[in-house]
């Protein structure tokens, strides 16, 4: 009797956990999705706050050494929406994790104005990019993004 209630309270306990990792996992999509859709595709900027953590680290590789903390992605989400006013990123696939987002994005918009020195060219642009998001109590501490520049590039007109 005494091993059955033991295996009992095992169960629940093991069930509890994994329906608090799901809630935790839905949490998380919640917050890339809410990042995408009204951060980048509709320029709510101030979301950043909450939506990231004040230490904030952005690995990007195109954007050297930006500084940290929401205060540091306001202005690159900004100029990128600045040089794409019709920007929209479509999420394509996303995984989940209780401390992670792995979310693959198509990147659409005309390039109307500057980006990064690159003159305007009218040009319309559609780009995949892989960006991996560190989640920490309920926010994005770090982003990992590549996109797939070579075509962005050509697509500029800026290479061949």
């Amino acid at each position: 009797m005494k091993g059955r209630l033991l295996f009992f309270a095992l169960v629940m306990v093991l069930a509890f956990c994994r329906q608090t990792v799901r809630a935790q996992e839905a949490a998380n999509r919640r917050l890339v999705e809410t990042y995408f859709n009204e951060v980048w595709n509709k320029g709510k900027v101030q979301l950043l706050d909450s939506l990231l953590s004040p230490g904030y680290i952005n690995h990007t590789p195109s954007v050297p050494s930006p500084p940290r903390g929401p205060d540091g992605l306001k202005p690159i989400v900004l100029a990128i929406r600045r040089a794409f006013p019709d920007l929209h990123y479509t999420i394509e696939d996303i995984v989940v994790t209780r401390d992670r987002a792995v979310v693959r994005v198509m990147m659409t918009g005309t390039q109307t104005d500057s980006l990064f020195g690159i003159p305007p060219t009218g040009r319309r642009v559609k780009v995949n990019q892989i960006n991996i998001e560190s989640i920490q109590k309920g926010k994005i501490a770090e982003h990992w993004r590549v996109t797939d520049e070579l075509t962005l590039m050509r697509q500029l007109g800026v290479v061949p």
